[in-house]
């Protein structure tokens, strides 16, 4: 039986993430919404949702975010050739709720998907109001890869990326943490540590210290409206 607070379905306001549980690591809250307020609400305190379809919404603040510094990130000589070959092309916010559509694709390790239609639909208006943005990796006119997050000052927190050809995902992740360098960024939330995100060059931080840098770079003004790709792979 899970015992954190539930939410009020009339206030924004989250618990402290300090009061976060230990068990399961990092739960902070339980129900209220999906809506756009909501989402940035959590999002400005370094809280996420995440939640199978068969449960309420769950709140989440691990004690430890895997994060990756843009200028930290580790390109292998064999994914340098890969993008280099141009194999593949890489736009932004050009195709997001087929993105998410990917990503909420039933995975074999999974019973169900965290993605539900409710989440499919409230990042999709995050998107329009260009507070949720999208990566795209086409080959031809195919999309094979991509990744989905959130933008919120001079941050992005990744959501989730799919991938349908081989190193599609990377090359997404690769493009954006450049194109995000370029345009002054300072911080990738990968939230979830992952052995995957490691090798590129992400590192673990305790709550404590991520939500200090939280707090200072949120408030730094970031890239608006809808974002375009301007990197070559060609200059990386």
């Amino acid at each position: 039986m899970l015992k954190a607070p539930w939410l009020s379905d009339t206030k924004l306001q989250f618990p402290s993430p300090s009061k976060a549980l230990k068990d399961p690591d990092g739960l902070l809250a339980i129900g209220g919404d999906l809506h756009p307020e909501r989402l940035q609400c959590a999002y400005a305190q370094g809280i996420f949702p995440w939640y199978q379809d068969d449960q309420p919404i769950l709140w989440w603040s691990p004690s430890v975010r895997m994060v990756l510094f843009p200028e930290e990130l580790k390109i292998s000589s064999s994914m340098r050739k890969l993008l280099r070959s141009q194999r593949y092309r890489v736009t932004f916010d050009n195709a997001f709720s087929s993105v998410i559509q990917q990503c909420a694709g039933l995975r074999e390790e999974w019973p169900g998907t965290w993605i539900t239609p409710a989440m499919q639909a409230a990042y999709c208006q995050l998107h329009d109001m260009h507070i949720a943005h999208s990566v795209e990796v086409w080959e031809g006119d195919e999309l094979v890869g991509g990744l989905y997050g959130i933008a919120m000052g001079q941050l992005f927190f990744g959501e989730s990326m799919f991938s349908l050809r081989d190193n599609a995902s990377k090359v997404a992740l690769i493009m954006l943490t450049r194109q995000l360098q370029r345009w002054c960024y300072h911080l990738i939330d990968c939230q979830v540590p992952s052995a995957h995100l490691r090798s590129m060059g992400a590192k673990d931080m305790p709550r404590k210290e991520f939500l200090t840098l939280l707090d200072h770079y949120r408030a730094q003004p970031g890239r608006s409206g809808r974002w375009t790709m301007e990197l070559s792979p060609l200059e990386l």
